[in-house]
């Protein structure tokens, strides 16, 4: 596996070793003792499975209490995944980090607790798997608007098509409103 640093060095892009022939493929997706090395715990305690149509986009969610770091990977199409550094104590605080994954290239992203998560989906549909090292408690889930203009993310909207969102994350806050980590 190669552990890719990205500018919020506690993000960090997983490619794989894939071994591929004509039957088809195999990888190794999580190996603990090579992602302690990486700096990633081990000690993920849900496993979460999404499906979703193009244009839809889900975040930007986090756990105010009880934050929940997210090993992220795409099995069915593409998104953009998106991450942004909540922590006000942190040098990176209000930054985020946006890249594409896909089944094709079988990337996966970390995204460490203390960061607000999404991601849209780019192509006709999209299957997203992704561990976390708390568990989901809805008390403590917080969301912040996707298009919050300060943190000026650069969603790759499907053109003259608004983003396809739920009631929950419409209702997200501005980032200089919502309540964040310190």
């Amino acid at each position: 596996m190669n552990f890719i640093r990205t500018d919020i060095p506690e993000v960090i892009i997983i490619e794989p070793r894939v071994f591929e022939d004509s039957r088809g493929f195999f990888m190794e997706t999580y190996q603990a003792r090579k992602f302690a090395e990486a700096g990633i715990p081990s000690n993920f305690v849900q496993d979460n499975h999404s499906r979703s149509m193009q244009s839809t986009l889900r975040g930007l969610h986090y756990q105010i209490h009880h934050a929940q770091g997210k090993l992220v990977r795409v099995v069915a199409g593409e998104i953009f995944d998106a991450a942004v550094d909540i922590r006000r104590s942190s040098s990176t605080f209000g930054k985020s980090i946006g890249i594409l994954l896909s089944a094709q290239d079988k990337r996966q992203l970390w995204i460490p607790p203390g960061f607000a998560h999404g991601y849209y989906v780019v192509s006709e549909w999209a299957e997203v798997l992704y561990k976390t090292t708390n568990f989901y408690d809805p008390e403590a889930e917080r969301t912040i608007i996707w298009n919050d203009p300060v943190i000026n993310l650069k969603w790759p909207l499907t053109p003259d098509q608004l983003p396809i969102l739920s009631s929950k994350d419409m209702a997200g806050k501005l980032f200089t409103k919502a309540e964040l980590y310190e």
